[in-house]
């Protein structure tokens, strides 16, 4: 036991005699004096740090100021932006709006008590599409005309309801109680046209004419032409027919008159005194031309009858 306590005194004093033998070849091994090296920006780099910096901050104060700027001058609100105005069923206007680009809206429509006016320097079109894009009508409004391209054009009351106007490719159809033509030339039809009546205004008269074709009037029922405060003429160049296949022609008024028509001169015999001749007969040739011959106790048509061999 005495052995082996000496043995573990001398382990451990061999054990120290090594940790300060260690220790003191690892303090003789540390450098004298360490290398110190500074931390941080000096000299031009911390000069150009501090002027992006100052330039970062100027560029942020000018932003916000035009923000600030535009905010004011365009007068952004909740309720939208200057004139414009967002609101539930659209979008409000106030004054002049001007558009650079096409325009797409289903509705266009100003205040109560206001006109919608819609200009332009050149014109102002409007167009309809269908689903598929397809152009279906197009109002155009330029310097010159208004046109409309559309399959059917129609023009109602104010009150929407009764049509007033309606033009397709086949026809145009009007259904005004009146058409009136003011102009000085009156109306010029290239085709036919179709009306129940056709009148003058009461202090001026009605002239129907055709300049070198023929002015037909044609009725199922029958054709009236009549003056009711004044005369009726029909004259022509050459001749006027009158002509009905299965009634009469008649005449009906207190004095007919046919002028400048042949007249025949009656020569009294001998034994008769010539009188003025005051009384006539209508006489006709078998080619329809009439003629005048002095009126006797019988006719004197047959003696005339040298008249027919002129025409």
């Amino acid at each position: 036991m005495e052995q082996s306590a000496t043995l573990d005194i001398e382990t451990l004093k061999i054990t120290q005699e090594q940790f300060i033998l260690a220790s003191q070849s690892l303090h003789l091994q540390r450098p004298g004096c360490d290398a110190v090296y500074p931390v941080g920006l000096y000299g031009w780099r911390k000069r150009c740090l501090y002027f992006f910096l100052l330039l970062l901050l100027v560029t942020m104060i000018v932003n916000l100021a035009l923000t600030v700027w535009i905010i004011k001058v365009m007068n952004f609100s909740v309720d939208g932006m200057g004139n414009l105005h967002l609101k539930q069923d659209g979008i409000r206007l106030e004054g002049i709006s001007e558009f650079l680009r096409p325009l797409y809206v289903n509705e266009i429509q100003s205040r109560r008590d206001s006109l919608l006016v819609l200009g332009s320097e050149k014109n102002v079109t409007l167009n309809a599409r269908n689903e598929q894009g397809q152009l279906t009508g197009q109002l155009t409004v330029g310097p010159e005309a208004v046109e409309a391209q559309c399959q059917r054009l129609e023009v109602r009351s104010k009150d929407g309801g009764r049509l007033l106007f309606t033009a397709n490719e086949e026809e145009i159809i009007m259904t005004t109680e009146k058409f009136t033509v003011t102009g000085s030339e009156g109306a010029v039809f290239g085709h036919s046209v179709e009306t129940p009546l056709i009148q003058a205004r009461a202090s001026e008269d009605l002239k129907l004419e055709s300049p070198t074709r023929t002015l037909t009037m044609e009725a199922p029922r029958g054709v009236e032409v009549s003056a009711a405060k004044g005369p009726l003429k029909v004259s022509g160049r050459k001749d006027l027919q009158l002509e009905s296949t299965e009634g009469e022609i008649l005449l009906d008024a207190n004095i007919i008159q046919l002028g400048t028509l042949p007249l025949g001169v009656y020569t009294a015999s001998a034994n008769q005194a010539s009188h003025e001749q005051a009384v006539y007969e209508v006489c006709v040739c078998p080619s329809g031309k009439i003629y005048l011959s002095p009126a006797e106790t019988s006719s004197t048509c047959q003696a005339m009858s040298n008249i027919c061999l002129w025409s």
